[in-house]
């Protein structure tokens, strides 16, 4: 008989992506460049390409209860990446899995709203998702118009950046990720990353005249195909790092759009221990 690998298993919670660059979709090729499978609960039907977003449509809470009960009964999910959640009804359905299986390390990417300032998750789902996600969560990893909503800090500079996670670790007790890329007056493209005692900037080459859809999705999916894979959080942190600076540098082209390079042998990052 043939030998049998056990994958580890990650869960991506979040919105499907009509392009394929984001959402559902990248979470699900990130996993698999990892060597996880992923298994998804899809929140939010969207009509969108790189450029913009048309329409949104919100599952039911009972579906998305549905999806997570068929995955979770079957499969060993060692690690949720959460994306877009809507509305409060579906950041409450996320907030009772996740309390269902307190094991599973969650790396909430906190998305509130789109490039182009449409609103991702409404109002009170924004409050519930602070009151009630956050607190329970491994890890957030908001870019910087997030941390700004988050910490209520307005960010110019680095200094900005670790004193506005300071401020959202202070508030909601997980770890933070403050994704600095757009800080596009630095030489490098720096995040800073605080769990815990430990606090330190993490800094890869900038790629400049690359714009690429989906990177804030495929950064923390790296995180949490790390978490699955029996990683600490700073290594998947530093892992994921390297992937998604490495999957910008080598990054090819559907149409007039760069995406992301997902696949594992077109990249040079070192997946070995």
């Amino acid at each position: 008989m043939p030998s049998q690998i056990q994958l580890p298993v990650a869960i991506t919670i979040a919105g499907s992506d009509t392009g394929g660059g984001a959402g559902v979709q990248a979470d699900l090729k990130t996993f698999a460049a990892f060597g996880v499978h992923g298994v998804c609960a899809i929140t939010c039907l969207t009509a969108q390409n790189p450029r913009r977003v048309l329409a949104i449509e919100p599952c039911s809470p009972a579906m998305l209860r549905a999806q997570l009960k068929a995955v979770s009964e079957d499969f060993p999910i060692r690690a949720a990446k959460t994306g877009m959640l809507g509305n409060r009804r579906l950041v409450a359905e996320v907030v009772r899995w996740c309390r269902k299986v307190p094991r599973v390390a969650v790396v909430v990417d906190p998305v509130l709203v789109s490039t182009s300032g449409r609103r991702l998750l409404d109002r009170d789902g924004e409050k519930l998702l602070r009151d009630q996600l956050l607190p329970i969560a491994t890890l957030v990893t908001p870019n910087l118009a997030e941390a700004v909503r988050l910490s209520g800090r307005r960010i110019r500079a680095l200094d900005d950046v670790r004193e506005a996670a300071r401020i959202i670790h202070a508030r909601f007790g997980c770890a933070v990720l403050v994704k600095g890329g757009h800080l596009t007056r630095e030489s490098d493209a720096t995040d800073f990353f605080l769990w815990d005692k430990f606090a330190w900037d993490i800094s890869r080459p900038r790629w400049r005249g690359v714009k690429t859809h989906g990177t804030g999705c495929t950064f923390s999916a790296a995180i949490a195909a790390g978490l699955a894979s029996g990683q600490s959080l700073p290594a998947a942190v530093n892992r994921a790092k390297d992937f998604i600076s490495e999957a910008i540098a080598h990054s090819p082209r559907a149409g007039r759009h760069a995406l992301l390079q997902w696949n594992r042998e077109g990249i040079r990052v070192k997946f070995a221990e």
